[in-house]
C-alpha cells in the first residue's frame, strides 16, 4: 500500500510541477522572444558508449559477472542562462543500455536535470529545480545541491561522490525524482530570507530493497548586522516514509555566527542540534555537532577552508557515540584548470536510499584535477580513500580512482576515454569487492552550448 502511495505521489508532483515551470518560465519566454530566438536554445545531443566491467554488481571476488555493456542515448537541452528576470537550463535524455554477455539486463535509461527562476523583483525569486535518473548502478551517484555563504546555489557535489547504500549481488534497476520548489526573498547585499521544499521519491525495482519518500521543509535566514558580523540560522524538518521500515520525522538546526576580518579572511562558529524521531520499534536518537572554522581566500580563484568540531550521538536506548568532525579543502577554479583537495571527517545520514544504513561515520581524503591541455584535448584524474564505520559495527575501506581524457573532433564530435578502479574491504567478508571498469565514448551535439550557472540578474 505504501508503495502504491509513493508512486502515485511522484507521478502527481512530476505534473505539478513541470506544469508550474511552463506557466512561470515558458510563457514570458514566448511572449518576450521570437521562434527563431527560442529554437537557437535547443541543443540536440547523441552519444554512445562501449563499457568492460569485470564485476557489474560489486560481487565478492568469487561471484564476480563481467560484461561488455552498450549503453546509446539522445538528449535535449535547453537553456536560457542569462542574467535576467527568468530562466531555465533544461537537459533530459534517454535510450538502451545493453548487456553483451547477460542480455535479460538490459534496460531502458533516463535522466534529467532543471534548473530554473522566476525574479518577480530584484528581491524576490521563485525557483525550481528537478532532478531525475533511472538506472542500475550499483553504487547512486550523491545528488546533494550546495549553496555559497549568501544562499545561492552554485551546483551539485563533486564527481565520484556516491551515497553509502549498495546494490550487491544482482540487478536492481531504480528511480529517483527529487523536485525543489524555492521562493527566496533579498532585503539586503547579503541578507535573505528563503524557504525551500523538497520532494524526494526512490523506488527499486528489485524486491531486496524498498521503496520510499522524503518530504522537507527548509527555511532559511541571513543576516549581516555590519560588513563584519553576520549570522545565519538553518532549519530542517524532514517526514520520511518507507515500504517496510519504521517511518521517521527529523528536526534539525544550525545556527551560526560569522566575523569577517577583510574580504579575504572570516572566521565562524556554528551549532547543529538534531533529533531523530522514529515509528516503533525504530530507536530515536539526538545529534549535537558544535565546530569553529576559518575560510581564507588566497586569490580570486583558489579558495581554503578549514573547520573542525565534534558530534555526539545519543540515542533513547543504547549507548552514547561520538567523534571529531573535521572539514579541511583547497579549491582552485583557472580557465584551463581546476581541483579540488579535501579530507573530510563527520558523521552521515544514510537514509531514502537502497539499503538505508543509517547514521555512519565516514572519513574521506578526496581530491579530483581537470586540465585542458589544449583547445581540444582535456584530461582529469579524481580518487578517494574512505574509512566508513557503520551503526550495525561493520567497519570499512572504501577506495576509487579515474582517469578521464576528452578530445574535441569537430566542434560537434567528443571522443573520451575512461578508466577506474575501485574496491570496499569490510570488516563482513561478503561486502569486499573489486572492480574495473573501462569506457569508450562518442558524443554529438549541436555547437556552442556551454554548460554553466547563472541566475536572476547574473552569475551565481
Amino acid at each position: 500500500m505504501k508503495s502504491g502511495k509513493i508512486v502515485k505521489a511522484r507521478r502527481i508532483a512530476w505534473v505539478n510541477w513541470m506544469l508550474l515551470t511552463l506557466l512561470f518560465i515558458g510563457i514570458p519566454s514566448f511572449v518576450n522572444a521570437d521562434i527563431s530566438d527560442i529554437l537557437l536554445k535547443f541543443y540536440p545531443y547523441v552519444s554512445v558508449q562501449e563499457e568492460y566491467n569485470n564485476n557489474i554488481f560489486l560481487s565478492p571476488h568469487a561471484t564476480k559477472i563481467a560484461d561488455y555493456i552498450t549503453t546509446a542515448t539522445a538528449g535535449l537541452r535547453f537553456s536560457t542562462l542569462q542574467a535576467g528576470r527568468y530562466g531555465i537550463d533544461l537537459d533530459g535524455s534517454g535510450g538502451y543500455t545493453y548487456y553483451a554477455r547477460n542480455h535479460d539486463f538490459s534496460y531502458w535509461n533516463a535522466s534529467g536535470r532543471l534548473n530554473s527562476w522566476y525574479a518577480v523583483t530584484p528581491s524576490l525569486t521563485f525557483g525550481l529545480r528537478d532532478y531525475f535518473v533511472r538506472s542500475d548502478a550499483a553504487r547512486e551517484n550523491q545528488y546533494q545541491n550546495l549553496y555559497d555563504a549568501q544562499g545561492q546555489y552554485i551546483g551539485d557535489s563533486q564527481p565520484d561522490q556516491y551515497l553509502l547504500s549498495t546494490q550487491r549481488g544482482g540487478q536492481a534497476i531504480y528511480y529517483r525524482n527529487v523536485v525543489e520548489p524555492s521562493v527566496q526573498y533579498r532585503f539586503g547585499r547579503e541578507n535573505l530570507l528563503s524557504l525551500l521544499y523538497r520532494n524526494n521519491i526512490y523506488r527499486n525495482e528489485n524486491p531486496q530493497y524498498e521503496d520510499s519518500m522524503e518530504n522537507t521543509l527548509n527555511p532559511r535566514l541571513a543576516y549581516w548586522f555590519d560588513i563584519k558580523n553576520g549570522v545565519s540560522l538553518d532549519y530542517y524538518f524532514t517526514w520520511n516514509t518507507y515500504q517496510r521500515s519504521p517511518d521517521q520525522f527529523t528536526n534539525a538546526i544550525t545556527p551560526r555566527y560569522t566575523y569577517r576580518f577583510n574580504p579575504r579572511t572570516s572566521v565562524f562558529g556554528e551549532y547543529r542540534f538534531e533529533y531523530q524521531d522514529f515509528e516503533s520499534p525504530g530507536v530515536d536518537y539526538y545529534v549535537h555537532n558544535p565546530s569553529l572554522g576559518i575560510q581564507y581566500q588566497f586569490s580570486p580563484t583558489l579558495v581554503g577552508l578549514a573547520q573542525g568540531g565534534y558530534f555526539w550521538q545519543i540515542p533513547k536506548q543504547g549507548s552514547m557515540d561520538g567523534g571529531p568532525t573535521v572539514n579541511l579543502s583547497l579549491t582552485q577554479r583557472l580557465q584551463r584548470t581546476q581541483y579540488t583537495l579535501s579530507f573530510i571527517g563527520r558523521y552521515t545520514e544514510d537514509y531514502v536510499t537502497a539499503e538505508n544504513r543509517g547514521f555512519t561515520q565516514t572519513y574521506t581524503a578526496y581530491g579530483t584535477i581537470q586540465h585542458r591541455l589544449t583547445q581540444r584535448l582535456t584530461v582529469g584524474l579524481t580518487g578517494y580513500m574512505a574509512r566508513y564505520i557503520y551503526s550495525n559495527d561493520e567497519k570499512a575501506w572504501d577506495w576509487s580512482g579515474r582517469g578521464t581524457t576528452s578530445y574535441l573532433f569537430f566542434r560537434w564530435l567528443t571522443v573520451s576515454l575512461e578508466a577506474s578502479y575501485r574496491g570496499n574491504n569490510s570488516n563482513i567478508s561478503g561486502n569486499d569487492y573489486t572492480e574495473f571498469s573501462g569506457i569508450f565514448r562518442i558524443t554529438l551535439a549541436r555547437p556552442g552550448y556551454q554548460p554553466g550557472l547563472m541566475g536572476p540578474y547574473g552569475n551565481l
